[in-house]
């Protein structure tokens, strides 16, 4: 398993520290999504339990082998954007736990959780009191972490506030500010950074995309080289282009903000609104440099205004999580967006 460039130096941090004995029992990896924190995160895993320990697992003992046996649960569990909830299986090693999104067996008929449940973590506090059965170590992995409920937060806090030699647990997020202060305050933080855009263009080309591409799907996910590829490499550029339509026409009186509402409501909201923040972001630098932005506002238009309106998407995405209709809330958001500005009018 080979990780980008830029992961080298935390790898080698913790790589160091595990060959020491000094590891912390909890970690919190904490960066955008899609950067790579759970590679690491599972890389660190093998590391762990491998018998042959040193910079890096050597996957040919028994631990690695039986570490890098993988098997999905029948039926899949999935997250909530209907991902794979566990992206390459279960892994076989007695000591190992993945912890994410699961069935809910309780409900008739059986649906997936949208979160990480009390239930789960109680399983888990009780698994990491056992011995570890090939005696190195236990290791758990919970991904999304911020997932947890408030009550399975309250749980795992327990566990580690009592942590047990050689056992580890490793939280993985997107958003650590979801989690509670308690829980955060307990684990060592390990921040990942967009790469340079030199080490992003460079690795996204190694893995097969032309130099406009790779510019292209770049740009789109902010810098993040493992969501650039993904996006390339399947529909989201083409999602993305299909939001900034839609607020172009909205900025020209050419649609109903009701209409794109109720459609952005029933298909991939959170990515709607992902596309969305980013390209008022695009626009707002391009706006400040003199030039023509993706969205094609007038050049007096309200830097302050655009900033707002792209906090008031990123909190839109939040409060997409909760009881409130979809519809409702990205209706306030389009008519807020609609106040902005003015459109480019063309000679």
């Amino acid at each position: 398993m080979n990780l980008p460039a830029w992961q080298a130096e935390i790898w080698q941090r913790l790589a160091a520290r595990a060959g020491q004995g000094t590891l912390p029992h909890a970690l919190l990896l904490a960066g955008p999504a899609g950067i790579g924190k759970r590679a690491l995160a599972e890389r660190l895993a093998a590391l762990l339990f491998c018998e042959d320990r040193a910079a890096a697992p050597c996957g040919r003992c028994r631990a690695c082998r039986l570490y890098g046996v993988r098997s999905q649960r029948d039926p899949e569990e999935t997250r909530p954007d209907g991902t794979l909830s566990q992206p390459d299986g279960y892994p076989g090693h007695p000591d190992a736990r993945f912890v994410g999104y699961a069935w809910n067996d309780k409900a008739r008929p059986q649906k997936m959780y949208t979160e990480i449940v009390v239930d789960q973590i109680r399983e888990l506090s009780a698994w990491l009191a056992l011995t570890p059965q090939l005696g190195r170590a236990q290791v758990v992995l919970i991904e999304p972490a911020d997932a947890m409920n408030a009550a399975a937060a309250n749980a795992l806090l327990k566990t580690l506030e009592e942590p047990s030699p050689a056992r580890y647990i490793l939280l993985v997020s997107a958003h650590p500010a979801r989690l509670p202060a308690t829980i955060r305050s307990r684990c060592q933080r390990i921040d990942f950074q967009v790469p340079s855009s030199g080490q992003a263009l460079a690795w996204l080309a190694e893995n097969g995309l032309d130099v406009p591409a790779a510019a292209a799907a770049l740009e789109a996910s902010a810098g993040n080289p493992a969501l650039a590829l993904a996006w390339a490499r399947g529909d989201r550029l083409a999602l993305r282009v299909q939001v900034g339509e839609h607020l172009r026409a909205l900025k020209r009186g050419q649609a109903n903000v009701l209409e794109i509402a109720n459609a952005w409501s029933k298909d991939e909201p959170d990515a709607r609104l992902w596309f969305a923040a980013s390209l008022v972001q695009a626009e707002a630098r391009a706006l400040a440099g003199a030039t023509t932005g993706p969205l094609a506002l007038t050049a007096d238009a309200d830097l302050t205004k655009l900033s707002a309106w792209f906090d008031l998407a990123n909190r839109t995405r939040d409060l997409l999580r909760g009881p409130l209709r979809a519809e409702l809330v990205l209706v306030e958001l389009l008519l807020a967006w609609k106040a902005i500005g003015a459109p480019r009018v063309a000679a």
